[in-house]
């Protein structure tokens, strides 16, 4: 879903129209988002305190008549032993991506990053590129099979422009064709808006349906935690890092200081949900609430009494919270690209397939370094010290 407001008078501006990158106020910022309901939870102002080891910035897009057309947190991180920073805008900036004269958005970002101090710079744009319905997905699956070999149900007209037009301007998609880098290439989504509860229920397969069943019939019950459940929730997650195999690197501080961050911003804004059977948390699930859009942040789950399937019931839980919210979407986050049965990661993915959404290839990030011999050459020494972290 595209991150942006595009009213008749900007669908036919002249590109002689110029816009000009300044800083903004928390506050002006604030306001900008208020009316760019589906921008992501990364490019609020919280963000850049739960990311507080960079240096940040909200910038604006703005005509001379002082109309603001877009607006974007920027992060900056600096690279150790100079003075000299790398700019990321993660998911963002919120901007106008249809506009077919983009050099009138990146030209003045890049200007102004470049007078800030940065070499090079990362964005997020918020176009998705293809987008396959769950039961054309699951058709595809088999041995060595990737989503790429499948055909898209729908290809956004607008991700495919965009991503010609970075790449004809010497812009690298991060992570290349594969998974993506810091945010996830493939996300899986469902479509709330224009559909009732009952209809949320028939979109979920036969499966799940059954689980969320027989989690009511043995008893669990979905709660709203609050911060002094983290501990319980961080322990959740070390289990389930260790049971699926993989390592997020978060620490219970971060949950504690992004829980308080985000919820300071707006009450609700990060939420924390229990699933308990018998006086027992058995799983805890975080969600995010955004101006338009709600996500599924990370879960954590017990390896004992998975047979009462606790987390089934908290993801319909949250679809349905998601739903009386008047989200438009229930973001899932990430899912591997492979459709092959025997990987291991395939399993995420057929478990968010049977809540019958899609799954989204967004356009991914993209970096480019700043103009100049010096900002090249540190651009790349940047990419080998990251390389080796």
């Amino acid at each position: 879903m595209c991150a942006l407001l595009v009213t008749p008078a900007q669908r036919h501006q002249s590109p002689e129209r110029e816009l000009r990158v300044r800083p903004m106020s928390v506050a002006e910022y604030r306001g900008f988002l208020s009316r760019n309901r589906n921008a992501s939870f990364l490019q609020y102002p919280s963000w850049a305190e739960v990311k507080d080891l960079w240096r940040s910035e909200r910038v604006g897009w703005h005509y001379p008549d002082g109309e603001i057309a877009g607006a974007g947190l920027v992060l900056y991180r600096q690279f150790p032993g100079t003075r000299k920073y790398f700019a990321y805008l993660p998911e963002g900036p919120v901007a106008d991506w249809s506009d077919p004269h983009v050099d009138r958005w990146l030209d003045p970002l890049k200007r102004h990053l470049r007078a800030a101090g940065a070499f090079a710079v990362r964005i997020g744009p918020t176009p998705a590129y293809r987008r396959w319905d769950a039961a054309a997905v699951k058709a595809a699956t088999g041995a060595g099979r990737q989503i790429s070999d499948v055909l898209a149900t729908e290809v956004d007209p607008v991700g495919a422009a965009l991503a010609d037009r970075l790449r004809t301007r010497g812009w690298k998609r991060c992570g290349g064709e594969d998974d993506g880098d810091a945010q996830p290439r493939h996300v899986f989504r469902v479509p709330l808006a224009g559909r009732s509860v009952e209809q949320l229920w028939s979109g979920l397969n036969q499966e799940w349906r059954r689980n969320v069943r027989k989690a009511e019939k043995a008893g669990v019950q979905t709660v709203l935690g609050s911060a002094a459940d983290l501990p319980e929730f961080y322990r959740l997650l070390r289990i389930t890092e260790e049971r699926d195999g993989f390592r997020l690197g978060r620490s219970l501080a971060y949950y504690q200081q992004q829980y308080e961050v985000l919820n300071a911003e707006a009450p609700g804004r990060m939420r924390l949900y229990l699933g308990v059977h018998e006086g027992e948390i058995l799983a805890a699930h975080t969600m995010i609430v955004a101006g338009n859009r709600v996500w599924y942040q990370t879960g954590a789950s017990a390896d004992h009494r998975r047979e009462v399937r606790p987390s089934n019931a908290l993801q319909w839980h949250m679809m349905c919270d998601a739903h009386d919210l008047g989200a438009h979407e229930y973001d899932m986050r990430g899912v591997p690209s492979t459709l092959d049965p025997d990987e291991r990661s395939f399993g995420l993915l057929r478990w968010k397939l049977g809540t019958g959404g899609q799954v989204v290839e967004t356009l991914g990030e993209w970096e480019t370094p700043m103009d100049g011999y010096a900002n090249t050459a540190l651009y790349k020494a940047f990419q080998a010290y990251m390389a080796r972290r």
